[in-house]
C-alpha cells in the first residue's frame, strides 16, 4: 500500500551505465559538480556531508551567469556504493521548509555495470505536476548521461 501511493507522485530515471556500482557511486559523491547541472549549466557550489541528517546544498548557475534558487536539504540515507536518500523537506538542523521532493538514488549491480536509478517522490500531484513541466525527464536524462560519461571514463581509466 504504502509504495503503490508513493509511485503515485513519482518521476523515475534509469540507465544502464558501463562501470561498477563502486565507481558510479565515487562520482556521484565525488564528482557532483562536474554532472550535477544539464550542460551549458554548471554547479560551481557543492556542499555534501554524506550521512544521514548530513547537508546536501548545490547551486547550479545558467549560461548567463545567473545562479539559480540554492538547492537545499538533507540526507535521509545513506549506504555507501547501494543507495542514497534526500529531501529538500528539510534544511540542515532538521529545520522544516517547504517540501518538494525526496529523492532516492539506487546503484545496483547488472552485468558488467550499474543500474542506476533516480525515484524522485513528491507530496501531491501538483508539485509533481511542476517537475515535470521544469523538464524533469529531459533534465534529470541529460544528468543521468554526464553521470554515466564520467563514470565509464573512470572505469576505463582505472582499468588501463
Amino acid at each position: 500500500m504504502i509504495e503503490q501511493n508513493a509511485a503515485k507522485y513519482e518521476l523515475l530515471i534509469t540507465r544502464l551505465i558501463g562501470a561498477s556500482p563502486e565507481t558510479v557511486y565515487r562520482v556521484w559523491t565525488e564528482r557532483t559538480g562536474e554532472w550535477w547541472a544539464p550542460k551549458p549549466y554548471t554547479t560551481p557550489e557543492v556542499n555534501i556531508d554524506l550521512r544521514p541528517g548530513g547537508r546536501c546544498r548545490m547551486l547550479m548557475r545558467a549560461p548567463d551567469g545567473t545562479n539559480l534558487p540554492d538547492e537545499e536539504g538533507v540526507f535521509l540515507e545513506v549506504e555507501p556504493n547501494r543507495k542514497i536518500v534526500f529531501t529538500n523537506a528539510f534544511a540542515p538542523g532538521w529545520i522544516p521548509q517547504d517540501p518538494f521532493m525526496v529523492v532516492i538514488v539506487t546503484f545496483e549491480p547488472e552485468g558488467s555495470g550499474t543500474r542506476y536509478t533516480a525515484r524522485v517522490r513528491h507530496w501531491n500531484e501538483e508539485t509533481l505536476k511542476s517537475h515535470e513541466a521544469m523538464g524533469f525527464h529531459e533534465g534529470w536524462g541529460i544528468v543521468a548521461a554526464q553521470l554515466a560519461e564520467l563514470a565509464e571514463g573512470q572505469a576505463a581509466a582505472t582499468a588501463a
